[in-house]
């Protein structure tokens, strides 16, 4: 039956009127459900930016993401090398074209302040498989391709705008990228920076290493990405059967390019989803946090309508008395929900867009999608729908009365009477709020448990007096002895500036530079095998004299490296204690020697000849932010192999480390002007001390905890509110009683702690009823994602109590009410 438009704005107004004289009331409402709808029309605006929204590239739905993994050594992407990439070039007939990408980081020196860029190169073909576009200028083609073309390089839009402030003219300058120079021709349209975010892209003449004979024909020279297009008609399923037959093909005629231990496949996804398979879990966990919070409002509110129906009981009944239907009452409740609800949702779409900004943030680690993600339009309607959803509901919470019985209700009372299906319902709702709340509260428990291991995590170093600073190697016009001389006269005149101890060079900066650690395979003079065991995988590293001092790493035995390790000089390393262990268990591993055996070593000219082990270093692990053991052997700098334009400069120094007796920050300056003086295109970036670098990467731990820390504060203070308020009304409605209770005897004493009774009894239902549910959804998801972990007991229990203690908190007002009851006045109370 249709509803008159006159009938409907008649109830706003009396809606209105009515909800005018409970101000409180009503603005309590708003809020609640203000903050449990934008919190869902957040996640909803990430979800659809990250999972939902079509990429900027040209018909998607064909382009592909090919990975190439070695599970059984434990590598999920090994990517590919050239011969690999001609090899399915030239038999994969269900992909029609090809795209690669090679991340390289290039000293670029051209446009403003010399600096070290993280760089795509890539072949003619791949912004036409891509399917982007510029917004300036051109992009590479097939004309970009081979070793006589001109070096030439695309600007990324986001490189563009922040650091060049979207300058036009920067089409056609001339930049220098290593040792080659190349032409700006174009800047990309904004998209996702997949496989890794940069700053420029170049054709493959720019990357000498590219060119050589090392990345043409290594077929274990594997640094390259590779993306394709499905040919017409076919599906992702045939590409990948065909995939995997043409890789059998390639392994069985290449064996010594294929450990059997590897276990090595080929895989292609859709390009779509390989970008938001790291997203995934953690929007869907934050989606069920907001669904907790929307819970958890909804439920406060419903006890709010509730409580404030009981005491309309007699407005309700008159009406009724009066000849008002079922209907038209429930018309009424309905237009003061939707008025509280819309105004909710107004706040709540208000307040959404800070939380995606906030939400973008913590979901960018996962997913490269939620850069720059910015509030989506389409958030008006899920918070209209959130709105309607919850004043339908509420509108239905209270029961109504009818002419001839109003269930309990009585037209001569002022006094309230709570009903006991009334008291079921409103504590119904109390234990929900708390059983959400115990759940956002015990995970942000296990969040702020594990960050502070984190923090409090012994590294063995200084962290303090400690400055890192990148100064990454420049080959232009340099030869490999030019560059160890340039380093050791860095190095040798900041150690004169007042307040520095010691200065050395080292490979990478702990737990930053985490991308740029390689492990190889090597053989241990004396270590025995089986047959058909693999030589181990060690890491890799290259340091200067000094360097564990400047670190504060002890020295277990032997010597540390000095200047006579140099060029021309016997090979010799140190080796970490685990790595002792390891190769030589039970033994002395001084003046034993090691060798690396791993086939890419021909590939980036490390001899294969034995070297001798001089030293024996504590176990130091810059990687982990629970530090472990750790296998690695360290090679002398100044024995590093060939650094020439066309080798990867990525494996050689680059980092000082400065030890002072000072504040670092007050040396920065004069460190930087040393270094420019003696090459003024030198970037010089990046200063931080360890404590600043590990505050650094420790940044989305802290933002997992203040995520899920915020939802939980929320949702405990609604909750709080919540379990006060019934008690409250319970309270009102048991006046009479409390005034016997105290006629007879009873002291006030003893209805505070009936009162607080009740509400640790709710506390504690709520508690098992949210422990139980979260029981059965870590189970589930376990069954899904198998990374998942069972909670210690510990932050469970912080939880408990401290639920129960805010309970405890909420519950002393009402019951200090009833304990301060006035016994005449109760007993005159109808």
């Amino acid at each position: 039956m249709s509803v008159k438009p006159e009938l409907i704005l008649q109830d706003l107004k009396i809606a209105t009127r009515s909800l005018w004289k409970s101000k409180g009331l009503a603005f309590t409402v708003i809020v609640t459900l203000g903050l449990g709808i934008g919190a869902n029309a957040a996640i909803y605006s990430l979800i659809r930016g990250v999972l939902l929204r079509p990429l900027v590239n040209r018909d998607e739905s064909r382009l592909i993401y090919i990975r190439q993994s070695a599970p059984g050594l434990q590598l999920p992407n090994s990517m590919f090398s050239v011969p690999e990439i001609q090899d399915l070039k030239s038999s994969v007939k269900t992909i029609s074209s090809f795209g690669d990408f090679s991340q390289i980081g290039f000293t670029m020196v051209g446009l403003g302040e010399p600096r070290e860029v993280r760089a795509g190169v890539v072949g003619g073909s791949y912004f036409e498989v891509m399917g982007l576009r510029p917004v300036l200028g051109r992009l590479l083609n097939e004309h970009d391709d081979g070793p006589n073309a001109a070096g030439a390089c695309v600007l990324t839009y986001r490189f563009w705008s922040n650091s060049l402030k979207n300058d036009p003219t920067v089409i056609g300058k001339t930049v220098r990228l290593g040792d080659r120079n190349a032409t700006v021709i174009g800047v990309l349209e904004p998209s996702v920076p997949y496989p890794a975010e940069t700053e420029i892209i170049a054709n493959v003449v720019t990357s000498p290493h590219h060119l050589s004979a090392t990345m043409v024909q290594g077929r274990v020279h594997r640094m390259t990405e590779l993306f394709g297009r499905l040919a017409p008609g076919v599906t992702l399923a045939q590409a990948n059967a065909e995939l995997q037959a043409v890789y059998a093909t390639m392994v069985k005629a290449h064996p010594e390019a294929y450990a059997p231990e590897a276990r090595g496949e080929v895989h292609a996804v859709l390009l779509r989803d390989q970008l938001s398979s790291g997203a995934k879990t953690v929007l869907w966990v934050l989606l069920a946090a907001s669904l907790l919070i929307f819970v958890i409002a909804c439920s406060n509110v419903a006890n709010l309508i509730l409580s404030r129906s009981v005491r309309r009981e007699g407005e309700l009944a008159i009406r009724a008395a009066l000849g008002a239907s079922h209907s038209a009452l429930r018309r009424t409740l309905l237009a003061e929900s939707l008025l509280l609800c819309g105004a909710g949702a107004v706040l709540g779409v208000l307040s959404a867009g800070p939380m995606v900004a906030i939400l973008a943030g913590y979901a960018s680690r996962f997913s490269v999608r939620a850069l720059d993600l910015k509030l989506d339009s389409s958030i008006l309607w899920v918070g209209a729908g959130l709105a309607i959803v919850a004043a339908v509901l509420l509108a239905f919470v209270p029961r109504l009365p009818n002419a001839e019985s109003s269930s309990g209700m009585t037209l001569s009372s002022g006094s309230i009477r709570i009903t006991g299906s009334t008291s079921r319902r409103l504590r119904m709702f109390a234990v929900t709020q708390i059983a959400a709340s115990f759940l956002l509260l015990a995970g942000s428990s296990i969040l702020i448990k594990t960050l502070l291991n984190l923090q409090n995590q012994q590294t063995g170093f200084d962290m303090q007096r400690v400055l890192v600073l990148n100064v990454p190697v420049v080959s232009y016009g340099r030869t490999p002895e030019d560059i160890i001389n340039f380093y050791r006269e860095a190095i040798r005149r900041i150690e004169q500036l007042p307040g520095v101890d010691r200065v050395a060079l080292g490979t990478q900066a702990p737990w930053r530079d985490t991308g740029f650690i390689f492990d190889f395979q090597v053989a241990a003079e004396g270590h025995i095998k089986s047959q058909r065991e693999a030589d181990p995988r060690i890491g890799f590293r290259v340091i200067s004299p000094g360097f564990f001092a400047s670190l504060g790493v002890p020295l277990i035995a032997g010597r540390d490296f000095n200047d006579d390790d140099k060029r021309g000089g016997e090979p010799v390393v140190i080796i970490s204690q685990s790595a002792a262990q390891r190769l030589f268990p039970g033994q002395d591993p001084i003046n034993r020697h090691i060798m690396w055996t791993d086939p890419i070593m021909k590939f980036i000219y490390i001899s294969t000849a034995p070297r001798r082990i001089i030293g024996v270093v504590a176990d130091m692990d810059d990687t982990h932010l629970i530090p472990e053991p750790e296998q690695t052997i360290y090679h002398p700098f100044g024995q590093i192999p060939d650094v020439s334009a066309d080798k990867d400069v990525s494996l050689f120094g680059g980092r000082l480390f400065v030890h002072t007796r000072m504040d670092p920050h007050g040396l920065i300056t004069p460190i930087t002007q040393i270094i420019r003086k003696m090459a003024a295109d030198q970037p010089v970036e990046r200063a931080a001390t360890l404590e600043e670098i590990r505050a650094e990467v420790l940044t989305p731990d802290r933002l997992n905890t203040f995520v899920f820390g915020g939802f939980a504060v929320v949702a405990l203070t609604i909750a709080v509110v919540g379990v006060a308020g019934v008690l409250a009304f319970s309270v009102s409605g048991r006046t009479r009683e409390f005034g016997i209770r105290l006629a007879v005897g009873a002291q006030p004493r003893q209805l505070l702690l009936g009162v607080i009774a009740e509400g640790i009894i709710m506390a504690i239902m709520g508690v098992v009823a949210g422990a139980l549910v979260g029981y059965g959804l870590t189970k589930l998801a376990t069954r899904f994602f198998p990374v998942l972990e069972t909670a210690s007991t510990t932050p469970i229990a912080v939880s408990v109590i401290l639920l129960i203690l805010v309970t405890i908190i909420g519950a002393i007002f009402p019951a200090g009410r009833a304990a301060r009851v006035d016994v005449n006045e109760a007993l005159r109370t109808e």
